[in-house]
């Protein structure tokens, strides 16, 4: 197998951060079915069994890409954690999507990906808020074949709980900050996170993309979700009608795994998700 890690994404535009990204693979030589995995809130590429879940996608005969959004806290030098807090500050919605375009760009123009991959077979994999951008970017980019949410949210907007005292609070203060459980740091958002929210709703609408949606999509959902409720799930499928919903029982929002993930296989519920996407997405 090969396994590329800790890549590096610059972009023209000095105004944009470097995407650290990897790339597992198989049969050098061989064009292969793309799938680009997109990690979510407070996540990064190498979280807890990503690393497992990407072998696993390569020995199916699939190229996995998984990579860190540019504004998701880590760096160049320390892809793993937080230690930028200030461009987790200035992350949103809009530069995600971007984000995903940019990497879209990547493995169908380097040339040294050109002999490896099938750019008729794109495929998005979004975990959690992941979900939400692989959706809208499979909706509106015609270089995607499918899309895969995995324990994915249906509606952004909610989440700012608009109206509430820490919404108010956020808006006098121009900042509102989230403790990280594991690492105990507190992280911060921008006003900027809201207005940018609010100028682009349309295009951030998720129930939009679900209903515009001309593309296979599946809904994958843990029964034990308590980060995103399974009726966020129920709620996408019943937007798209084209869609196929498959409930893992006794999963929790990682299907059960964890950060660090130390065992050498995945967890049972985990090689669920992985084994009903691969054949999903293989025709």
């Amino acid at each position: 197998m090969h396994i590329n890690k800790n890549q590096v994404l610059t972009a023209f535009d000095d105004s944009k951060k470097p995407i650290v990204y990897d790339t597992y693979y198989k049969n050098k030589g061989k064009a292969k079915p793309v799938v680009i995995f997109c990690h979510g809130y407070k996540g990064f590429k190498d979280w807890g069994a990503w690393h497992l879940v990407a072998q696993a996608f390569a020995r199916e005969g699939f190229f996995f890409l998984k990579f860190n959004f540019s504004h998701n806290g880590g760096t160049v030098n320390q892809p793993i954690d937080f230690p930028d807090l200030e461009a987790f500050a200035q992350n949103n919605y809009t530069k995600e999507l971007d984000d995903v375009g940019r990497v879209l760009d990547l493995i169908t123009a380097k040339s040294s990906f050109k002999n490896e991959i099938d750019v008729s077979k794109v495929h998005l994999i979004g975990h959690s808020r992941g979900g939400g951008i692989v959706l809208i970017r499979a909706e509106e980019d015609p270089r995607v074949h499918s899309v895969v949410t995995w324990a994915g949210v249906c509606d952004y907007k909610v989440r700012f709980q608009e109206g509430s005292s820490a919404f108010e609070n956020f808006k006098k203060q121009g900042r509102f900050h989230v403790e990280n459980a594991r690492t105990k740091q507190q992280m911060p958002h921008n006003w900027q996170f809201y207005t940018n929210f609010i100028k682009h709703q349309e295009r951030l609408t998720i129930k939009r993309a679900a209903k515009d949606l001309k593309k296979p999509l599946l809904i994958i959902h843990g029964d034990q979700d308590t980060t995103v409720q399974l009726n966020e799930a129920k709620q996408l499928h019943s937007w798209c009608s084209g869609s196929e919903l498959f409930i893992i029982k006794k999963a929790n929002h990682v299907f059960n795994a964890s950060h660090p993930y130390k065992e050498i296989e995945l967890p049972k519920s985990l090689a669920s998700v992985v084994s009903k996407t691969t054949s999903f997405l293989i025709p």
